[in-house]
């Protein structure tokens, strides 16, 4: 037995090279990319939206707790809280309830703000409609003084400037006036004087108001025929004077008698200043130009 040979055993390792280390760091870079996306698209979304979209999509996110309420302590079912019992200590939680009526209103400041734009747009058009107005009224004024007939006529051409507008009145005097006697038929002078006056309010576009007026000495010249016929055929008389000037007729409002309803001389109904036709220049209602807000 001694003798025999020994088994010889031959180990063989099977050497393998370094290889794939696997898939897992895979996994975890698209984890952390997909982490960093998230995160920067939350900080474009920060940015990009309002204060007030803020607030309301923190209210929608806030949690919605019921109202609790802790006494004493004991441990029956009502687990310690006393109702209406003095010596409790009572306690809530503010529920914050989103409000969905508010956030479709536009915020107060943005209403006040629109306001505020609005009444300074028609504050600059008053302004600048009321220096238009005194420019043509110097203009009339000027235009008549150059003329030495309408000169003669100064007196009894009245011109101010209203909460209705500019306002050019041209009046009758006891030696000097604008119709024949009970008629709607103008004198030469007077139609001339319209015609003068054709020509400033052919520069503005406002719309025209005419109206006539009388005394009030009532009307005796034929029947059914009064100081209300008398005054509307006067305020139509310088209508079309105006018309034929090259007044465009769309621009006229109104024309009527008004009689001796609205006397210049409320204390002397009967004086010939009452007898007149008005003329006025309306203001217009500003209209915000797009954009404007």
């Amino acid at each position: 037995m001694a003798d025999e040979a020994r088994p010889i055993i031959i180990k063989r390792v099977k050497k393998v090279s370094g290889g794939s280390h696997g898939g897992a760091w895979k996994v975890a870079y698209a984890d952390f990319v997909t982490a960093m996306m998230a995160f920067f698209l939350m900080l474009w979304l920060l940015n990009a939206t309002s204060k007030d979209q803020k607030k309301g999509l923190a209210d929608y996110f806030t949690p919605t707790t019921a109202s609790t309420e802790s006494s004493s302590g004991s441990g029956d079912i009502l687990g310690g809280v006393s109702l209406n019992t003095d010596g409790a200590q009572d306690s809530a939680v503010t529920v914050s309830i989103p409000n969905t009526a508010a956030e479709a209103t536009p915020p107060k400041d943005a209403e006040e703000e629109a306001k505020s734009k609005e009444e300074e747009f028609e504050e600059m058009v008053a302004k600048k409609e009321q220096t238009y107005f005194e420019e043509m009224t110097d203009d009339l004024k000027t235009a008549i003084q150059q003329n030495p007939e309408l000169a003669q006529l100064k007196n009894q051409v009245l011109i101010d400037i209203t909460e209705d507008g500019m306002r050019i009145q041209l009046v009758d005097k006891d030696n000097r006036p604008m119709f024949r006697p009970a008629k709607a038929d103008l004198y030469n002078y007077a139609e001339k004087m319209l015609k003068q006056i054709a020509k400033v309010v052919i520069k503005m576009p406002n719309r025209i108001s005419i109206s006539g007026h009388t005394d009030a000495t009532p009307f005796s010249g034929r029947s059914n025929y009064s100081n209300w016929e008398l005054s509307a055929d006067r305020a139509n008389a310088s209508r079309r004077v105006l018309s034929e000037s090259g007044v465009h007729s769309g621009r006229l409002a109104e024309v009527m008698g008004k009689a001796s309803t609205e006397p210049l001389l409320p204390d002397q109904p009967k004086r010939s200043e009452n007898r007149r036709i008005t003329i006025l220049l309306l203001r217009e209602s500003p209209t915000l130009p797009a954009g404007f807000m």
